[in-house]
Formats: C-alpha cells, sequence, structure tokens
C-alpha cells in the first residue's frame, strides 16, 4: 500500500495497491455489490466495508494475502469451505498467491446478507409487538 492516510472511499483505498492487487480488489468488490446491490460502500476500520442493515463483510488487501472478514457468523457458516484458508474468528485470509475464492465470496456475502435481513426483520417484529404503557385517566 503507498498511502498511510485512512482513505476516504474505496476508490480511493484500491487506487494505493499495485495494479495486479487493485484488480482483484475491484472484483471482490462487485462480487459484494451483484450480491448486496443495496448496501452502502462505507470505509471501517480503513478497509473497505459493505453496509446492509449492520456490517455486512469488510476487506483489505496485504503484502501476501486478502482479509476478508465476515465477522464470526459468516466463518462459523462456512467452517468447512474456509479450512483450508488461514482464518480466526471473523477473518479468512486468501493468499495472494493461489487463485481468490469469489463463489466462496459471493456465498459468504448472500449469507450475510440474509442474517442481516432476518435481525431487522426480527427488530421490526418486536417492536410491533411491544405494546406501549396504559396511561391511566382521572375522571372527573
Amino acid at each position: 500500500m503507498k498511502s498511510t492516510k485512512i482513505p476516504k472511499s474505496i476508490d480511493e483505498y484500491i487506487e494505493n495497491f499495485p495494479k495486479d492487487v487493485q484488480i482483484i480488489l475491484q472484483k471482490i468488490r462487485s462480487t459484494i455489490q451483484k450480491e448486496a446491490p443495496e448496501a452502502k460502500e462505507i470505509i471501517s476500520y480503513a478497509m473497505p466495508t459493505f453496509a446492509l442493515n449492520g456490517i455486512l463483510v469488510h476487506f483489505a488487501a496485504y503484502a501476501k494475502h486478502i482479509g476478508f472478514y465476515a465477522l464470526p457468523s459468516g466463518n462459523i457458516a462456512f467452517q468447512k469451505e474456509i479450512s483450508k484458508y488461514k482464518f480466526g474468528k471473523g477473518s479468512i485470509q486468501f493468499p495472494l498467491s493461489e487463485p481468490i475464492p469469489y463463489v466462496l465470496i459471493k456465498k459468504i456475502v448472500k449469507f450475510r446478507v440474509a442474517e442481516n435481513l432476518e435481525k431487522t426483520k426480527k427488530k421490526t417484529q418486536k417492536k410491533k409487538t411491544t405494546h406501549p404503557k396504559k396511561t391511566i385517566s382521572k375522571k372527573s
């Protein structure tokens, strides 16, 4: 990465990398956009981030890998598929020396979209079912 300042946009973030890495980052971005067209692009934790009713995923480039952050739930749901990569509680490292698994990224994003939409649906339903406190009026 060329710059150490926090980028203001995903475009600015991607511009800071060599051309070959830029191509990978743009393809990850477009993969996410296709699965989450309503998601908002933001920079969070100095990384490209997609948000839809909360954070969906983050991604970032490093010297030897692409970090993909699908939060713990994304990693738990795809344990088998990510087992061949180095991963942590909410992160996966896709080595730059290997083909990037865009199909897996697509599946994870699709899962996260459904998860966030379901959480929002449940919150909305919960708000509708809670009744306002009854007020007692005094009769004259």
